[in-house]
C-alpha cells in the first residue's frame, strides 16, 4: 500500500531482498503477498417457501416509507446476472477484478444483489431498498474464488465511484492456504506460519484501505460504509460449543460484520453456522432471492445475512437525507445500531452471537 497515492501497488514477483527494501520505503504501508479469497458459501436451503421473503417483515423493510432512492450500493461478489427482471431499470456499472468476464457463474452475486436492491419478480418484492437506482458490481470472485488484491482494489474501485454503501459477503482463505502449501510438501509448521504473517499483513493492507474510506467521510464526501459477513464455519449442531469467530474481511476495523439469524416460532436464534462476534445480525436462514439465469431460489448463510444489512443501510441514508441531516458513513452506522433489537430473542441469548441484534428499518 503506497500511502502517499493511498492505492495498492502491484509485483508480480519479488525476492525477500526487493520486498524489504519497498517495506522500508517510510511511504509505504505494507508489503504483503495477494492472499487467497473464497465465497462465503451458502448453505442448502432446500424445501423452503419462495413467497416466504420474512427478512422484509423482520427487519421492518416492507413497511418503512424508505426505499433507498438516491443511495449508491457497491456489491464486491461473484458478479450479477443483469439481465434478471430484479435488475430491470437499475443502472449496473460492472468491473470484473478476475479476469473471467462479465456475468456470474456462481450465482452467489445475483443473489446478494437481489436482496440488497432487487425488484418485484413475479410480483414479490425481494429487495430491502428497492429504491436504489445506481449499483456497482465488482466481480472480486471467479468461479475458483479470488484473491486479496482483487478485493483491494474493488473496494477502491467502488469508493473513487462515489459509492455510499459496500456488501461483502466473503472471506480469506486461510485454512486454504495451509492445505496448499502443506500438499505442496511444506512442513505444518511452516505452512501455518507463513499463512499467519500472510493474513496479519493483508489485515494491516485492508485496515489501512478501510481507514481511507472513514477519512473521507471528514472531508465531506460523508464516507463509505462496509457491511461484511462473518462467516458460516461455526458448527453449533454438532456441539454448542463449537464456534469461530467472525474472519477477515468482517473482523477488519470500520466493518460492519453481520450474524445469520433463523425463526424458531416467533423467536429468533442465531443460525448455527454462523460465526461469532458480529456487529449486528439479520436474517440468514430460507432466504429468497434473484436467482442467476432467472427465476428465484433460496439461500442460508451470513452471506444472505449481509446484504439486508446493507439494504437496511441504505433506507437509514435515506432517511437521514429526508430529515435535512446530511447523512455520513459514521451517523448511518451510529442509527444502524442503535436501532437495533434484542426484543426477538431468547433472554439467554448472548452478545457473542447476535452482537447489538436485529437490525431494524427506519
Amino acid at each position: 500500500m503506497d500511502a502517499a497515492k493511498k492505492e495498492p501497488v502491484s509485483f508480480e514477483s519479488l525476492t525477500d531482498r526487493e520486498a524489504a527494501a519497498i517495506a522500508a520505503d517510510p511511504e509505504v504501508e505494507a508489503v504483503a503477498p495477494a492472499m487467497r479469497t473464497k465465497l462465503i458459501q451458502p448453505l442448502e436451503a432446500a424445501g423452503a417457501d419462495l413467497s416466504d421473503v420474512w427478512g422484509l417483515d423482520e427487519t421492518g423493510a416492507r413497511g418503512s416509507k424508505f426505499t433507498g432512492v438516491g443511495v449508491t450500493v457497491a456489491v464486491l461478489d461473484t458478479g450479477i446476472d443483469a439481465a434478471h427482471p430484479a435488475f430491470a431499470g437499475i443502472q449496473l456499472e460492472q468491473r470484473d477484478f478476475t479476469g473471467e468476464g462479465y456475468g456470474d457463474k456462481v450465482g452467489h452475486g445475483t443473489h446478494c444483489a437481489g436482496t440488497i436492491f432487487g425488484r418485484n419478480v413475479g410480483g414479490l418484492r425481494i429487495g430491502v431498498a428497492p429504491g436504489v437506482q445506481r449499483a456497482l458490481i465488482g466481480k472480486v470472485l471467479g468461479a475458483d474464488g479470488g484473491d486479496s488484491q482483487m478485493l483491494v482494489e474493488g473496494i477502491q474501485w467502488a469508493v473513487n465511484n462515489g459509492v455510499n454503501i459496500v456488501s461483502m459477503s466473503l472471506g480469506f482463505d486461510f485454512t486454504g492456504m495451509v492445505a496448499d502449501w502443506t500438499a505442496d510438501g511444506w512442513p505444518v509448521a511452516l505452512a501455518t506460519s507463513n499463512a499467519l504473517e500472510t493474513y496479519r499483513v493483508n489485515l494491516r493492507v485492508l485496515d489501512a484501505v478501510l481507514n481511507l474510506t472513514k477519512a473521507q467521510g471528514a472531508f465531506g464526501s460523508g464516507g463509505t460504509l462496509v457491511v461484511a459477513a462473518s462467516g458460516n464455519e461455526s458448527q453449533r449442531q454438532q456441539d454448542p460449543d463449537w464456534k469461530i469467530a467472525a474472519s477477515l474481511p468482517a473482523a477488519a476495523e470500520h466493518v460492519i460484520s453481520v450474524g445469520a439469524l433463523n425463526r424458531n416460532g416467533a423467536i429468533l436464534k442465531v443460525a448455527d453456522f454462523s460465526n461469532t462476534r458480529p456487529t449486528v445480525s439479520a436474517p440468514g436462514v430460507d432466504i429468497v432471492s434473484a436467482r442467476a439465469g432467472g427465476g428465484l431460489e433460496a439461500m442460508s448463510g451470513t452471506s444472505m445475512a449481509c446484504p439486508h444489512v446493507a439494504g437496511l443501510a441504505a433506507l437509514w441514508w435515506e432517511a437521514l437525507r429526508a430529515k435535512r441531516l446530511k447523512p455520513t458513513a459514521m451517523n448511518v452506522q451510529a442509527h444502524l445500531l442503535t436501532s437495533a433489537t434484542r426484543a426477538p430473542f431468547a433472554a439467554d441469548s448472548l452478545e457473542e452471537d447476535i452482537g447489538q441484534g436485529l437490525v431494524l428499518a427506519p
